[in-house]
């Protein structure tokens, strides 16, 4: 798995109606809706945005593993990734450096099969955090917005 590249970043587009939430995704030759569920006010036709945020995690932890295990030739047969998502409390901060507002908690339960031994399983666990998407996630994150000008008009 390998990190993207300063030089060469990945471009993703994203619009639709301002009517609903319904949105299509166009990602290099995929696309795909998003949408948010009935309960939030959608239509339920995609994945909602936290749906694709845990996606993007749960397929990079399950191919880094994979690969890890592909270039030890170790015994793996299959990796699964189950997560969940919700905001919570923040309390007091002890637990995650914030000390207001809500805290964003994921969390990520690995299935390893195959017939590996216990310090296989706890480094392929270890590796887990090495994948990229984890260490976007858990970095400092900037994300810097503008609005297109269009000189065609």
């Amino acid at each position: 798995m390998t990190e993207q590249h300063p030089d060469n970043p990945t471009t993703v587009t994203v619009g639709g109606s301002a009517l609903g939430f319904v949105q299509t995704v166009e990602a290099g030759k995929h696309r795909f809706q998003t949408d948010e569920p009935i309960a939030a006010g959608g239509t339920d036709r995609g994945p909602s945005p936290y749906d694709l945020l845990l996606a993007a995690l749960g397929s990079c932890t399950s191919m880094t593993i994979g690969l890890y295990a592909r270039r030890k030739q170790w015994p793996l047969d299959g990796v699964s990734v189950r997560l969940t998502h919700r905001k919570e409390d923040a309390g007091d901060g002890t637990d995650c450096g914030t000390k207001t507002g809500m805290l964003d908690r994921v969390e990520r339960e690995i299935q390893l099969e195959g017939s590996l031994d216990d310090s296989q399983r706890e480094r392929l666990l270890d590796i887990a955090n090495k994948c990229p998407m984890y260490r976007t996630l858990s970095s400092e994150i900037r994300i810097e917005t503008r609005l297109h000008t269009d000189t065609t008009t």
